[in-house]
Parts: structure tokens; C-alpha cells; sequence
């Protein structure tokens, strides 16, 4: 009796096993890659289609399989290159990476006020100086 009662459990611990990992985050690191492929392929295309070199697609987005990123790059440079394509220009900066933004201390300004009038002075002179060596 002791048996069977010890090999059903054991069954159904075995068969909960995706079910238990994945609500404990825990995803298995080939199924993940499968399902962060996609994803990184478009990513390799978007960086070479922009003009991004493949390094700075593998270290703004290192989350993602490199091999993806990759297949994705080179895809859209063979198409680029049969098309005659022209990179585009990236409008925004690229996003930050997971966990690196970073809180930013606030810069040391002498009292309230007074460093714009500075830099407002500073300015004045510097266009000051142009005009003159316009003269």
C-alpha cells in the first residue's frame, strides 16, 4: 500500500515540475533563448538597419541571445545590400539596459542663484569676444 502511494506522488510531482519552476520564475534556459529569439532578431535588424554596430547591439541589449541578434544583423545587411538600402538615422537615443539606471546625485551648485548669472555672464562674454573678432 506504501508503494503505490509513493510512486503516485513521485508522478505527480514530476508532472507539476514546468508548472512549479515557472511560478517560482524559474524557466528553463532553452525555452527561454526559444522564445527571446524572435525578439532578438528584429533587434539585429533595427541596430543594422540604423546604422548600429553589431558590438553596441550585443552590449545596449545583452538580455538577448547574441546568436539572434546576429542572425537578425545579417539578415538586414544581405537585404540592404540587394536593395541598395540607406541606413536611417536613429531619432532617439538607445534605451537604457535592464538595471542600469542609476540614481543621479545632484550636482554641487554654489548658492541659490548665483550660478545663473555665471553662465549667463559667461555667455555674454563669449559673444562678446565673436563680435569683436568680427571687427
Amino acid at each position: 500500500m506504501f508503494k503505490p502511494t509513493l510512486a503516485l506522488l513521485a508522478l505527480l510531482a514530476v508532472t507539476g515540475c514546468d508548472q512549479v519552476s515557472q511560478k517560482l520564475g524559474m524557466e528553463d534556459p532553452a525555452k527561454k533563448e526559444a522564445r527571446l529569439e524572435p525578439e532578438a532578431k528584429a533587434v539585429g535588424s533595427a541596430c543594422r538597419q540604423s546604422g548600429r554596430a553589431i558590438e553596441d547591439c550585443y552590449s545596449i541589449y545583452g538580455w538577448l541571445p547574441k546568436a539572434g541578434i546576429y542572425a537578425g544583423w545579417r539578415e538586414m545587411d544581405e537585404y540592404m545590400r540587394e536593395n541598395k538600402l540607406e541606413t536611417i538615422v536613429p531619432q532617439l537615443p538607445p534605451p537604457e539596459p535592464p538595471g542600469a539606471r542609476k540614481k543621479k546625485k545632484p550636482e554641487k551648485t554654489e548658492a541659490a542663484g548665483e550660478s545663473e548669472p555665471k553662465a549667463e555672464a559667461a555667455a555674454a562674454a563669449a559673444d562678446s569676444e565673436k563680435k569683436a573678432e568680427k571687427r
